[in-house]
């Protein structure tokens, strides 16, 4: 560590980086569950549901109801990016949080945080005592997306989906979609007056809730070889994040590079779908 850079001025950085990674470098990490975990791997176990059993006679057996238990596992992932900076003007307005330096960054971090995030909701899941298991999202949790985008339909589904797998309602859902579902929602409900206003209002900024989900509108959805937009429904303890290591830097002196200063920057993490029946992914086509 060059003796002009000190260990304060690294922190400071650090904090910015960490912070705005949280708060807008990434979309969806305010919308899932976050555990602090350590290890190349993390186990996350899980408890269902259980039957009560009738009792017909007086003072009979105390039955015995072995709960069922499982278990998610989550592979973590290093992730790093570093940038070269030759004017000391620049260096010094690192600590700045809203400077571009920070804020590239955090997005930088944020969007690996997504994309791990999203591959884990409708990807395979990893599952069993010891993570051998392989479990898909079944085809129950999918909406075709027959010739359409997204629509008021598809919406009702996703939630009717939810609610048939007795999701807790209080618990707080999501829909990840991209801004073209967006303007085709503002298309497909212009002709039901009652719902045009709310999803113009939508559009707009002005809410982020409609049909009981909070909508989160992002450019990292995948699409399939058909064009088809992969939309994703959930419940917010439906999905883990596993940090493994906060965004975290490092700023030096390059000997190497006419002593210019490096801005290193890195991260650890994971991320898994807990249950099944809390994620619905919505085929839309584009």
């Amino acid at each position: 560590m060059s003796s002009q850079i000190s260990t304060a001025f690294v922190n400071q950085y650090s904090s910015n980086i960490q912070m705005l990674s949280q708060q807008m470098g990434s979309l969806l990490r305010g919308a899932v569950d976050v555990e602090s975990v350590n290890g190349e791997k993390a186990f996350f176990d899980q408890v269902g549901s259980a039957a009560a059993v009738l009792r017909t006679t007086r003072h009979a057996d105390t039955p015995l109801i072995d709960t069922p238990h499982s278990r998610r596992m989550v592979t973590m992932s290093d992730y790093e990016y570093a940038d070269l900076i030759d004017d000391q003007d620049k260096v010094r307005l690192l600590v700045d949080p809203t400077s571009t330096y920070a804020r590239a960054a955090a997005s930088a971090m944020g969007r690996a945080m997504d994309d791990v995030i999203i591959a884990a909701a409708i990807g395979t899941a990893k599952t069993g005592k010891d993570g051998s298991t392989s479990t898909a999202l079944p085809s129950a949790q999918k909406v075709a997306h027959g010739s359409a985008s997204l629509t008021i339909a598809k919406l009702l589904s996703a939630k009717e989906i939810l609610d048939e797998g007795s999701v807790d309602p209080s618990i707080p859902r999501y829909i990840v979609c991209a801004p073209k579902q967006i303007t085709s929602l503002l298309g497909t409900t212009q002709v039901t007056s009652s719902d045009f206003n709310t999803v113009k209002a939508l559009a707009q900024g002005q809410m982020d809730t409609f049909s009981g989900f909070k909508f989160i509108v992002s450019n990292r959805l995948t699409t399939d070889s058909d064009g088809n937009r992969a939309v994703i429904a959930f419940a917010g303890d439906g999905l883990k994040l596993a940090m493994g290591k906060e965004p975290t830097a490092r700023i030096d002196e390059r000997s190497d590079k006419s002593y210019a200063t490096q801005v290193y920057y890195c991260q650890t993490i994971g991320a898994t779908r807990m249950e099944e029946a809390k994620v619905v992914e919505i085929a839309c086509t584009e």
